[in-house]
């Protein structure tokens, strides 16, 4: 890991941004972490540029799309139900979370500066295994199984969102480190797999199969061997740790018919379509960034038309995808969509280019294409667990952009410095040059193809 004080820095903030450790210790919140630690890297960036990548990050296209979902919410704001209400979101959180991403962006020059980073969101899924296993009480609340109750970190279906982000990129570094680290992300793999069956949550057990599924077929340059001991022994884990009851709630997922989402005024599916409607009134702009709980309370056909027995409840949407396209309207949805879409992708578009040499070759090679590997399957579970939490402008999607950008920013750069080398090799060889042109060729062509891609 790199042990410079910027990349210090942000590897610990990543770690209270997604952890929220703090929370759990007074002490640390006393100090608010979160802000003495972005300020701290603000200003080491500011005084040090050259601490920072030479590229612009901008020319890589999943910073072109934060930039423009962030100016797609302010947008939103004063033409949305409540100005202020977006507002007041937009300066407290969102736009914290766009700098941060940005930052973490400029900052990765190598690819060991990316691995420091996979390494604190591993870390931070870590923490909150601990939390999840050994802290937290597990309760009924009209559920067939115990789970995770009310949490002051995350609830249970939005653990299952950072967890299944964290699986993969803890296998992807199970598949690169060696010695105790190796130990270390193996304890960190049973964590997270106890921590999934004490959640009890469905949308996070889809994610994990979904996370399972695309290990096995997306991931490439390691043996399906290797894949499937690592996966059985993730779902024993799970099934020693479920607690009574689990595999009956799991069950419910194939029979929905009587669940409260599909029969509940306020379930997932009368919000769903009561955010279409919002999208449809309001499609350019949609009804401001974080509206969607004030318009439960004041637009929704639910004032009128609610069950006499049922109090009017002002709730979040309750799905990412129905959250960007009713708080940002129609281009809001296709944004996000995109980005999302774009790193389930674009990673593996990108592997495919690379030299198969790279799967055996040097450290920061074998993490490189390994990378282009573990990125997308984070991205299918963040893509599955993200339907039924409302996680569309939380950090996660947009730290994982700046990640993929941090990837195609250093391939390109192991590129370009792989066919400087080609070229002088050549060069300094008069006599073979006739023979060696075709290398040359073929590197200058693969670098193209690389650069390409991650535009």
């Amino acid at each position: 890991m790199t042990h410079d004080p910027l990349r210090i820095l942000l590897f610990l903030l990543m770690i209270v941004t997604v952890s929220r450790v703090h929370l759990h210790y007074p002490i640390l919140a006393v100090f608010r972490p979160a802000l003495l630690l972005s300020f701290l890297a603000v200003l080491y960036a500011f005084l040090n540029p050259r601490s920072l990548t030479s590229h612009n990050v901008l020319d890589v296209w999943p910073m072109r799309m934060v930039a423009f979902i962030f100016v797609l919410a302010c947008c939103s704001a004063p033409f949305g139900i409540s100005l202020g209400n977006s507002g007041l979101f937009i300066l407290d959180s969102f736009i914290k979370t766009v700098v941060y991403a940005f930052l973490l962006a400029v900052s990765v020059r190598t690819a060991r500066d990316l691995y420091t980073y996979v390494w604190a969101f591993v870390v931070s899924c870590g923490i909150l295994s601990y939390f999840a296993v050994f802290v937290f009480d597990l309760q009924t609340g009209g559920s067939l199984t115990a789970r995770l109750g009310e949490l002051y970190t995350y609830d249970s279906n939005d653990l299952g969102v950072l967890l299944m982000i964290g699986l993969p990129l803890t296998l992807l570094l199970l598949f690169v480190d060696r010695g105790i680290k190796r130990l270390l992300l193996l304890v960190n793999l049973v964590g997270i797999s106890a921590a999934m069956a004490r959640s009890g949550s469905r949308g996070g057990f889809l994610g994990l199969v979904i996370v399972g599924v695309a290990t096995l077929f997306l991931v490439n340059g390691i043996s399906v061997a290797r894949r499937w001991t690592l996966l059985v022994v993730a779902a024993l884990v799970l099934a020693v740790a479920a607690p009574p009851g689990y595999w009956k709630q799991m069950a419910t997922i194939l029979n929905p018919e009587k669940d409260y989402n599909v029969t509940s005024f306020d379930g997932r599916s009368a919000l769903i379509k009561r955010g279409l409607g919002y999208m449809a009134k309001y499609p350019v702009f949609g009804i401001g960034i974080w509206n969607f709980a004030k318009a439960e309370c004041t637009i929704s056909p639910k004032v009128m038309w609610r069950p006499r027995n049922e109090a009017l409840r002002c709730i979040a949407p309750h799905n990412s995808f129905v959250q960007a396209g009713t708080e940002l309207g129609v281009p809001g949805i296709i944004s996000f969509v995109s980005l999302l879409l774009g790193l389930i992708i674009a990673p593996i578009r990108l592997r495919r280019r690379l030299p198969r040499s790279w799967i055996k070759g040097t450290g920061q090679e074998r993490f490189l294409y390994a990378a282009a590997s573990f990125f997308p399957v984070a991205m299918c579970g963040f893509a599955v667990t993200s339907f039924f939490v409302t996680f569309a402008f939380a950090d996660p999607i947009y730290l994982m952009a700046a990640l993929e950008t941090g990837l195609y920013l250093v391939t390109r750069s192991h590129l370009e410095s792989s066919s400087t080398v080609v070229g002088a090799v050549i060069s300094a060889h008069p006599a073979t040059r006739h023979e060696g042109w075709r290398v040359s060729a073929s590197a200058r062509r693969l670098l193209g193809a690389a650069a390409g891609g991650g535009r």
